[in-house]
């Protein structure tokens, strides 16, 4: 093997020797070259050494780009970091090894010649202002061998080899995580297999809510209240616990494994922001699931810029509230008990100064009457997918909410309080996003192997094989990110950063799976009948909630710049 990259042999091996040597040398010079990029896109957006907000907009090539070049980084420091904890618990094996030399590989290649930021936006070196002296630490060296030799066709059927020997595994590959995360993910994965995956088709092609029965048995499981403290009725398990309980049942299906998603936002904002009266009246409740909440924060014409919302809440001579205002995008919204609601406290304001967070009751509705409560309407909107709780435009006029619901007892605290809850709904996503990855692998892989042409199973060809290789990849790098996002959170350090990172990653890693998975069905793959028709529709919302792809690079940039 030649060090500087150089003399590449089709017939090569599918593992490189010397991995982790290789691997661990280049992760320093990955890490400079992220300082080197972001230097260059300061200077470019600053006026009188400040970053300028006009700049930073009108340059979001270099900007948004250098937001995927730090989530590239990072993945590779994670993999490199999981691969050597592996290797010190005698659990790297050949498969993990494999996993590991694929995606440093693929993802210095791409560092090398242009980052995919989807699929028509490819990042080139020059973009950031980096020139061929930038470049050359990853031309020649332990980063020439992976970026030239990693992700061979050789190595991605090699991969795809073992997998099928693992065929029925619960993962392909270590984890990495303790045994208890692992007994949980155990738990969490039998049940989608026996009581989620069996009718998660039919609900999603019915666009039925799903069933009450399922809820009730997440409740009794701990799903509701898992990061709730136990003062408050709660497990008060690790943000890494909500990671493989979200991925495990979003495996089975995205709307099962988002239910817990609205009581994850409200225990935030209530732990976070809520007097001791509210911590200790809501949230036993939400933990049981006695109450369902819903999150009413996006306006139609809003969207992500919540600053400039417009629905509005007055104060009556009682000390109580009227809310009047339009809000949409409300996800389970008929059949919840409350509602984390963010409306305008201060009509003086435009901006997010002026915002207060209120838990607004209400009364879940039927089938027949979805909103009874007085001063509340409203109406479905239709999905492609991510159907399993429906999405909701809801009016309100003059919709009361008790005075000593406001949250905190303080107004113009609530964007300050939703901002506080940003960094787990990102991770809890990005861990979404993993499962449906997981379940389009599960299904494709499957299909490859049963479906025969030319006298053998699709997976004996190999850029069938390349693409499950490629899935399984991604998929563990995206996994580590958000494992790593999960325990910053679970250690009381800032995490808005990383998780910004996982939740960009993960959207994309999950569309790709999808969309490659339904590439192998060929034309079943159109089919409705097919799951992998339904895992393409519930993918690819993942790029849009949370942040949309093109705003959580904004954010994780503007953290970069500052």
């Amino acid at each position: 093997m030649a060090h500087d990259g150089q003399d590449i042999a089709l017939g090569q091996t599918a593992l490189l020797p010397d991995l982790l040597e290789l691997t661990g040398a280049v992760v320093a010079p990955a890490a400079a070259l992220l300082e080197t990029a972001t230097a260059r896109v300061r200077a470019l957006v600053s006026v009188d050494g400040k970053v300028s907000n006009a700049l930073v907009e009108s340059n979001q090539t270099a900007t948004h780009g250098l937001a995927w070049l730090a989530t590239y980084v990072e993945s590779l420091r994670q993999m490199d970091k999981w691969a050597r904890a592996l290797a010190a618990d005698g659990k790297l094996g050949e498969l993990e090894q494999l996993l590991l030399q694929i995606g440093f590989g693929e993802y210095l290649a791409q560092l090398r010649g242009g980052i995919q930021m989807n699929q028509g936006e490819i990042l080139r070196p020059q973009d950031l202002g980096l020139g061929e002296g930038d470049m050359a630490p990853f031309t020649t060296g332990p980063a020439a061998v992976l970026a030239l030799q990693g992700n061979t066709q050789a190595a991605r059927t090699r991969l795809v080899e073992l997998m099928q020997e693992q065929a029925g595994a619960t993962l392909f590959g270590a984890s990495g995580l303790d045994e208890e995360l692992e007994m949980i993910r155990d738990q969490f994965r039998r049940y989608a297999v026996e009581r989620v995956e069996p009718h998660a088709h039919e609900w999603h092609l019915k666009d039925e809510l799903i069933p009450m029965e399922i809820i009730e048995e997440l409740a009794e499981m701990g799903v509701f209240g898992l990061t709730i403290p136990e003062e408050f009725g709660g497990f008060g398990l690790s943000k890494a616990s909500m990671c493989v309980v979200s991925e495990e049942l979003s495996r089975g299906y995205i709307g099962v494994g988002s239910l817990g998603t609205r009581s994850e936002i409200a225990a935030e904002l209530i732990i976070a922001g809520g007097t001791d009266e509210q911590k200790a009246h809501w949230l036993p409740k939400i933990a049981s699931a006695e109450i369902l909440p819903t999150a009413v924060f996006t306006e139609p014409n809003t969207g992500s810029d919540l600053g400039s919302l417009r629905t509005r809440a007055v104060q009556d001579e009682n000390g109580d509230w009227k809310v009047t205002g339009n809000k949409t995008w409300i996800t389970h919204a008929a059949r919840t008990h409350v509602m984390t609601l963010l409306a305008r406290t201060d009509p003086e304001t435009t901006d997010h100064r002026g915002l207060s967070m209120f838990l607004a009751e209400k009364t879940p509705g039927t089938d027949e009457a979805p909103f009874p409560t007085p001063g509340m309407t409203g109406g479905e909107i239709e999905v492609l997918g991510y159907r399993g709780m429906k999405e909701y435009e809801l009016g309100f006029d003059n919709f009361h909410v008790k005075g000593e619901n406001l949250l905190g007892g303080k107004t113009g605290q609530g964007f300050k309080q939703l901002m506080q809850t940003f960094e787990s709904a990102r991770i809890q996503t990005a861990a979404r996003a993993i499962g449906v990855a997981q379940a389009a692998l599960d299904v494709a892989m499957q299909y490859a192997i049963d479906r025969k042409q030319f006298g053998k199973s699709l997976i004996a060809f190999p850029r069938v094989s390349g693409k499950l290789a490629m899935m399984a990849v991604e998929i563990m790098i995206a996994r580590q990110l958000t494992y790593f996002s999960a325990f910053e959170k679970d250690n009381d350090r800032r995490c808005d950063l990383e998780a910004g990172m996982a939740k960009l990653l993960g959207a994309r890693v999950a569309w790709a799976a999808a969309d490659n998975g339904l590439q192998i069905h060929g034309g079943n793959g159109f089919a409705l009948e097919y799951k992998i028709s339904r895992i393409l529709c519930d993918a690819r919302i993942l790029n849009i909630f949370e942040g949309a792809a093109e705003i959580q690079a904004q954010v994780i940039a503007r953290r970069l710049l500052a």
